[in-house]
Parts: C-alpha cells; structure tokens; sequence
C-alpha cells in the first residue's frame, strides 16, 4: 500500500512540474492573460479542469513558477557562498550559477519581466522580498572585491550584470546564426566578471 501511495505522489509531483514548466512556457510566448487553463492542460495531455487538482487558480500557478524560481536562486546562491570562501571564487561561483539559471530558465524571466504585477499582492512582495534577498548575497561578495564602494553602488552593479545575464538568453534564440550554448555562456560569465572587477 505505501508503495501505492508512493507511486502516486511522485506521478503527482511529476505532472505538478509538467504543468508549470508548460505555463511558464506558454505565459512566456503569449502573455499571463494570452493564456487559458485549458491552453494549459492541453500541453500537459489533460483537461483545464484538471489542472484545478494542482493548482487552485491561474494566479496560483504564476505564482508557483515565479516564488519557486525566486526560493531557487536564493537557496543557491547561499549554497554558493557556503562552498567558496575566497571573494573572487565566490563571485566566480555566483556568475557561473546565474548564468546557467538564465540559460535553463529563459521562460521564466520573461515571465517575471513580464507578468509579475499579474501576482497578487502577498505573493509579489514575496517574490520581491527573495529577489532582494538574492541581491544582498551578491553585494556581500562585491563588498570583499570593492571594500571602497558603497552598498547602493555594488547593487547597481549587481542589477545591471543580471540585465546582461538575463536578456542575451532572449535575444541569441532568435539570431539565425547564433553561436552554440557554451560558446553564450563563456561570453556572459566574461562580460560579467569584467563589468563586476573593473
């Protein structure tokens, strides 16, 4: 019987994944209001109504795909600086997670740019309070790389390399002749050094 239940939580898990990877890339090409329960589960092989057993509504689900992201980047940046202690392998460590979070998860930063203020308002300051939380680990490391510069300055620099980061995904998909993905990612994790060091 427990492996029963087993089996069927990890089926549930797995369509729960399903259903939010295809929302975000749904929402990602058409828009929050672009997109419809049904346009959803039928991604996924099931019915809109069906997505009701996972989710309690379409906010819901924007809001699943954009707090998770957000309790992903956070939890990994900490395990990033748990596992460095020198300031420059530290700062090393973050680009290189940041840049592979770009690169897998282009979707949901357009869902982010796009759709955030689609969140009701305890889930948006969420999202927003973990965003910040993410920041402060990238200032406390540009703090031990610049000890002169202000805080409200290392964040500037801190958001305008996650500019660089997050945008290239979006616009090297679309050039015909793009260069190959480790070709984007050694560009992007050399940009951002360069921009965060000088």
């Amino acid at each position: 019987m427990a492996t029963a239940v087993t089996e069927r939580g990890r089926a549930k898990s797995s369509r729960r994944a399903a259903i939010v990877r295809e929302a975000a890339r749904l929402f990602a090409a058409r828009g929050f209001s672009g997109v419809s329960l049904e346009d959803i589960g039928a991604a996924v092989g099931i019915s809109g109504p069906a997505v009701y057993r996972h989710f309690a509504s379409k906010q819901a689900l924007l809001a699943a795909i954009l707090v998770e992201v957000s309790e992903r980047l956070r939890a990994g940046g900490e395990a990033v600086l748990e596992q460095e202690q020198d300031a420059a392998a530290r700062l090393d460590a973050l680009i290189r997670f940041h840049v592979d979070f770009a690169l897998t998860d282009a979707d949901v930063i357009r869902v982010q740019d796009r759709d955030l203020e689609s969140l009701p308002d305890a889930d948006r300051n969420r999202v927003r309070r973990l965003q910040r939380e993410y920041v402060e680990l990238w200032v406390a490391v540009l703090r031990g790389i610049h000890p002169s510069r202000s805080d409200a300055g290392l964040r500037v620099r801190a958001h305008a390399v996650f500019g660089l980061i997050n945008s290239t995904p979006h616009s090297v998909r679309g050039l015909r002749a793009a260069p190959g993905e480790d070709e984007v990612r050694a560009t992007l994790e050399q940009l951002a050094r360069a921009a965060l060091t000088v």
